[in-house]
């Protein structure tokens, strides 16, 4: 495993998740730097915290930097040209684990085109500094002109979109099909490692892959499940992360696409999270699926990993998150199974009729025993 220094601000649920992206990219942090403040104009940090990371780089000699932000192609520059050493801004890190995760032709061409759009944003400044002389190649820059480099980008971008559409017809004559025959769709969404794979194999019987690590699942996969003898179509979609770019989220549109045209949509939320972390992610989550164009009214959330919380720690996290007064959660464990029939039976209701609730008071306490 390559090792890496970590740039990252001083909090704990950053930390946490800047960690896990560098284990998902296969980087081993040997040493985090934590800031406050990482938007510096010249290099993202001070220059005092510059000069301890230049001594910390010659003492243990990192394979990268891993700089927990968006950089700008001349800080980027900037960093490389004092340290030495490859920098990876939070875009490239990201960039470099969808690479790796991508299996299908579809979820490829979506990580191609989400590299080409953060090439093309960076392509000027690139040509800028080669023009001035620099050769940062570390950068990979070519000794294109402005216009020959920006048109090559914009070009192999244009094919890229068109396969891409290409495979937007395809997946949307599928969705065509599975509504002449009836079928109603469910689709699991959800933060990154929030369980959403693991709850997917319980309720279909599957063995996909499942991880600890972020983004194990780029790739949509349905399958059929059958509720009370009716059968349903269920699907697993790449997860959310917080600061995700618009042109990433773009990028995979024609995947994500399923969470607005299916019936019932499984929010996994991983309760055991802290009250920070929980609040955080929720609101991530949220807010893709708002830029999406998901409904609320669509929306059933599964409350996993509760077999780790007593039932004051989850009423204190349902009410954290204003659950409370929506009907539509249920406690569950994707890892035991404990409560899956019963998400599948609130789903199927749900379908068939939009108010099956129970009071308040009563689904609390029935949930209360759950395990």
């Amino acid at each position: 495993m390559n090792s890496a220094i970590l740039i990252t601000y001083d909090k704990e649920d950053s930390i946490n998740e800047a960690k896990g992206l560098c284990d998902a990219a296969g980087y081993q942090v040997v040493h985090i730097i934590k800031q406050k403040f990482l938007k510096k104009p010249k290099y993202g940090i001070s220059g005092g915290v510059l000069e301890e990371l230049e001594e910390l780089a010659s003492k243990l000699r990192p394979d990268v930097i891993v700089f927990d932000e968006i950089l700008k192609p001349n800080q980027n520059y900037n960093l490389a040209s004092v340290l030495h050493r490859e920098i990876l801004d939070r875009e490239a890190l990201i960039l470099e684990i969808f690479e790796s995760r991508s299996s299908s032709a579809e979820s490829k061409l979506q990580v191609k085109l989400a590299q080409l759009r953060y090439e093309m944003t960076r392509a000027k400044e690139k040509v800028r500094l080669s023009s001035m002389g620099e050769q940062p190649g570390f950068m990979g820059i070519g000794k294109f002109e402005v216009d020959v480099y920006y048109n090559d980008i914009k070009h192999r971008m244009k094919t890229v979109r068109s396969k891409l559409e290409k495979a937007g017809k395809q997946r949307e004559l599928h969705r065509q099909g599975r509504k002449r025959m009836g079928f109603k769709t469910i689709s699991l969404a959800g933060y990154t490692s929030a369980g959403k794979t693991t709850l997917f194999n319980k309720m279909t019987g599957e063995s996909k892959i499942q991880s600890k690590e972020l983004f194990t699942t780029l790739s949509t996969t349905t399958r059929r499940i059958t509720i009370n003898q009716e059968p349903f179509l269920i699907s697993d979609t790449v997860g959310f992360i917080s600061k995700l770019p618009a042109y990433m989220i773009d990028a995979f549109k024609s995947t994500l696409e399923e969470l607005k045209h299916a019936d019932i949509i499984v929010i996994v939320i991983d309760i055991n999270d802290s009250l920070l972390e929980l609040k955080k992610k929720f609101a991530s989550c949220m807010r893709t699926l708002s830029e999406l164009g998901v409904e609320r009214d669509r929306m059933v959330y599964a409350l996993n990993k509760a077999d780790l919380l007593t039932d004051d720690e989850v009423e204190e996290k349902i009410d954290v998150l204003a659950l409370m007064e929506n009907r539509k959660w249920l406690l569950v464990s994707a890892k035991t199974g404990n409560n899956v029939k019963k998400i599948k039976e609130l789903i199927k209701d749900l379908i068939e009729n939009q108010n099956p609730y129970k009071s308040k008071k009563e689904e609390f306490g029935e949930q209360k025993d759950w395990q």
